[in-house]
């Protein structure tokens, strides 16, 4: 064998070598560095140790992190996250759409406070946490709907023609005490259901998840391009006659913040 080709067996060797060691840290680094400054020194640091062939592992690494990334966050995340919605700064402000003042410790405090055993399938703070992951959804302030909530079932008693077990949590299609209103199968689900629900009223943007509302279309083709701005706007058209139905909810809303 000449010295040439010598010498070409012993760079590629050295390559391959570069290449085995290089993978493993580079795969370690991604996961370990959960801050992406740290990310990024990590990633500098190798370009300065490792030289050019390390660019051709980057780009394959960085081909197979983004595979990785669209499982793991999928798009309609990231369209959910982009809803432009105001921040709510006053407990006297009753935007139906804005953000959480009230805490989701203060929203179970305050149930519990009232009634220490409320009739619903899960647990007053996984409950909650469904008012607060729906509500961000859609623009949707979740602790104002909760005290909706408790208002429409007196405090998850029930007692009228609704029933526990139906998950409707604000008397979606109960128009009469003979028609107990809509079903669902879930308590994640009778949430979705009534944050989509004040979102028709409150905007004519289509809700981020498939519409498990029964009464959504009615809401938007009666109202077409109008939409409604504040809790108060509810009254005599969410309850009749509700005279008073939007400022009772505020009412219950700023008592769960002392709380």
């Amino acid at each position: 064998m000449s010295l040439k080709r010598c010498s070409r067996v012993a760079m590629a060797g050295w390559l391959v070598g570069s290449l085995v060691f290089t993978l493993p840290e580079y795969s370690e680094a991604r996961h370990m560095a959960v801050n992406p400054e740290l990310e990024t020194r990590v990633d500098t640091n190798h370009r300065l140790n490792t030289g050019s062939s390390t660019r051709t592992v980057e780009r394959g690494s960085q081909s197979l992190e983004a595979r990785i990334d669209a499982i793991l966050h999928p798009a309609v995340e990231k369209a959910e996250s982009s809803i432009p919605v105001h921040q709510t700064v006053s407990a006297y402000d009753d935007s139906i759409m804005g953000t959480a003042l009230a805490s989701q410790e203060q929203c179970v405090n305050y149930l519990l406070s009232v009634n220490p055993r409320p009739d619903i399938s899960v647990s007053p703070q996984e409950l909650v946490s469904y008012y607060y992951e729906e509500g961000a959804r859609e623009g949707i302030r979740p602790d104002v709907a909760f005290a909706q909530a408790l208002k429409e079932t007196g405090f998850f008693r029930y007692g009228g023609t609704v029933t526990p077990d139906q998950n409707n949590y604000c008397g979606l299609g109960t128009t009469s005490s003979n028609v107990k209103g809509a079903y669902f199968s879930s308590a994640k689900l009778g949430v979705r259901a009534q944050i989509q629900h004040l979102l028709a009223y409150a905007s004519t943007r289509q809700p981020s998840e498939q519409v498990v509302d029964p009464r959504y279309g009615l809401v938007r083709n009666t109202y077409g391009s109008r939409t409604l701005n504040s809790w108060t706007d509810l009254n005599g058209r969410w309850a009749v006659p509700g005279y008073t139905y939007g400022q009772s909810i505020m009412s219950m809303f700023r008592e769960m913040l002392s709380r």
